[in-house]
């Protein structure tokens, strides 16, 4: 009597297709599409071609070029990072993806191949690289009326920025379910807009508040993007004691710590709250 042993044989996984080099087309196609609405959009562009002229001329007024004025430098670009993110890119992005919502963009995008990442991401694309052109000019800028002292620890300022970004743009989604329409974008966005401006540290220190609100402005979304510029340029920390390159690392892990902490909350957000459709 003969036994038949019957090997088992591992199924194929179905054969996908590469979704790392069609996705990043797809995220260029969106990109280059808002970009065009963007670029026709009056407001939006005024504002984006405005904030550095007017934040240079600022600088010329002010700046006296000397040694004196030289460690201001560090502030000054952490106050520019700071209006970036704020209205370059959180605010811009907030009109753009209620607008695409409204007009049933998004709900068409998503039937077809590109993924949540990739429709978000492509929207986004085309206001984070003007936010980076304009941090470029703007630091430019700094340097040439002000100047800088020798910066500490450059990665820091990497790490703010493309954290920073991260983080406004999680909230830019978030907050388009409090948004009715583009006309609503204005209202719905100062809850943010009014409490990082004068709690992130960009305009004013957060010494000459009370210790009980410096403490709970610590943990706002903007607070560690401005500590982490303020740190890599100029070495100083939260405390406001002045650090070297190998201190700064120690002294970047509560700001780092807060600012991973607001990506996490802002995916949280994003998928708990992200309309694609407008409610019926």
């Amino acid at each position: 009597m003969t036994t038949l042993t019957a090997t088992r044989r591992r199924p194929k996984r179905p054969q996908r297709p590469r979704r790392a080099k069609g996705g990043a087309r797809r995220v260029a196609a969106l990109a280059r599409a808002e970009l065009r609405l963007l670029v026709r959009n009056r407001t939006a562009m005024f504002t984006a071609l405005a904030l550095p002229i007017a934040m240079v001329g600022l600088l010329r007024m002010s700046g006296t070029g000397d040694d004196a004025a030289a460690g201001v430098g560090a502030t000054m670009t952490a106050m520019m990072i700071g209006f970036v993110l704020l209205f370059v890119v959180y605010y811009n992005l907030v009109s753009a993806y209620v607008g695409r919502r409204e007009e049933l963009v998004l709900k068409r995008l998503r039937v077809g191949e590109a993924s949540d990442a990739e429709i978000l991401t492509g929207t986004a694309l085309p206001s984070l690289i003007l936010a980076l052109v304009q941090t470029v000019l703007m630091t430019l800028g700094v340097a040439m009326t002000i100047g800088f002292d020798s910066p500490v620890n450059l990665l820091l300022v990497f790490v703010a920025l493309v954290g920073g970004s991260i983080v406004f743009v999680l909230l830019a989604a978030a907050s388009t379910a409090f948004t009715k329409n583009v006309e609503t974008a204005q209202v719905s966005t100062l809850p943010v807009l009014m409490v990082c401006m004068p709690l992130s540290g960009m305009m004013f220190p957060l010494s000459q508040w009370p210790d009980a609100v410096a403490d709970v402005a610590r943990f706002l979304p903007l607070t560690p993007v401005v500590d982490l510029v303020n740190l890599g340029l100029s070495g100083v920390s939260v405390d406001g004691s002045v650090v070297d390159f190998a201190a700064s690392f120690e002294a970047a892990m509560m700001p780092v710590a807060v600012l991973v902490a607001w990506i996490g909350v802002g995916v949280w957000a994003q998928r708990r709250w992200f309309r694609w459709e407008p409610r019926g």
